[in-house]
């Protein structure tokens, strides 16, 4: 194997397809392409973003843990979304303001620029340029 694989998917655990559903439709300003049972106890909803990548949603048939989301916790740290360029975290920190969700200042670094912010789970995300030239 000459080159490791691009990543295919996420799916993120969430407590109420009925407020999260909704929420990264405005977001992803799409509908989702599957949205079905696929077990008893796992419902979920998928969109196709960017060049093919797929983010599903999955809410199981056993409720959440009580917990908030936590990105110190060992596991998910925060998913990013790539972007060209600063000028364009710029106009999604404009379209997060459009729907109302919270979000931070813009951060540069010297491996690139981000905007973080959070679904209704409080999971962390993030639209993430690289370096300008």
């Amino acid at each position: 194997m000459s080159t490791f694989p691009p990543l295919s998917h996420v799916a993120l655990t969430v407590r109420d397809l009925t407020v999260s559903a909704p929420w990264y439709r405005a977001l992803f300003g799409s509908e989702p392409a599957i949205d079905e049972d696929t077990d008893p106890d796992l419902h979920h909803t998928v969109w196709v973003v960017g060049n093919g990548t797929l983010i599903g949603l999955h809410q199981h048939g056993t409720p959440a843990p009580p917990e908030a989301f936590s990105e110190l916790r060992v596991g998910l740290d925060h998913v990013a979304f790539g972007v060209g360029t600063r000028a364009e975290l710029e106009a999604w920190a404009a379209r997060l303001d459009e729907l109302d969700v919270p979000h931070g200042a813009i951060k540069d670094a010297s491996y690139g620029s981000g905007l973080s912010f959070r679904d209704p789970d409080g999971l962390a995300l993030e639209f993430f340029a690289p370096p300008a030239a």
